[in-house]
């Protein structure tokens, strides 16, 4: 049975730092592409950054716009888990993070539809 724990989430000021993990298991962890998407109140889940599967040439990453230069994917394959480092939060950045994991690759890494398996989610909250 495949889950996705997302932890790290919380109450931040603007201009502060949080860092997300995504414990998986009952996957073979390093053979899945693995993406964060985020669903702010209202409004539709949004892609937010994506690191591929385990290659020969490694990983590649992916963001969004909105996410370049202020958050960064990692994993850490020995543990089975993705983080999202945030730096730079602004207010909205508040929204339900999610982990998602994928090794299929029927479609883009940055479409939440290409995943299979998803987390619970965890709240992050920037307060201006």
């Amino acid at each position: 049975q495949v889950q996705l724990v997302e932890s790290g989430g919380g109450l931040v000021q603007a201009g502060g730092s949080l860092r997300l993990s995504c414990a998986a298991s009952g996957l073979f962890f390093s053979n899945y592409n693995m993406g964060w998407f985020r669903q702010a109140p209202g409004k539709e889940r949004e892609f937010v950054a994506a690191i591929t599967a385990i290659s020969w040439s490694g990983s590649r990453t992916y963001y969004a716009d909105s996410a370049t230069g202020r958050f960064t994917i990692s994993r850490e394959n020995a543990k089975n888990t993705v983080y999202l480092q945030m730096n730079s939060l602004k207010p909205e950045d508040t929204a339900v993070y999610y982990c998602a994991a994928d090794h299929r690759s029927r479609g883009s890494i940055m479409v939440g539809d290409s995943y299979e398996y998803w987390g619970q989610g965890t709240q992050v909250t920037v307060s201006s």
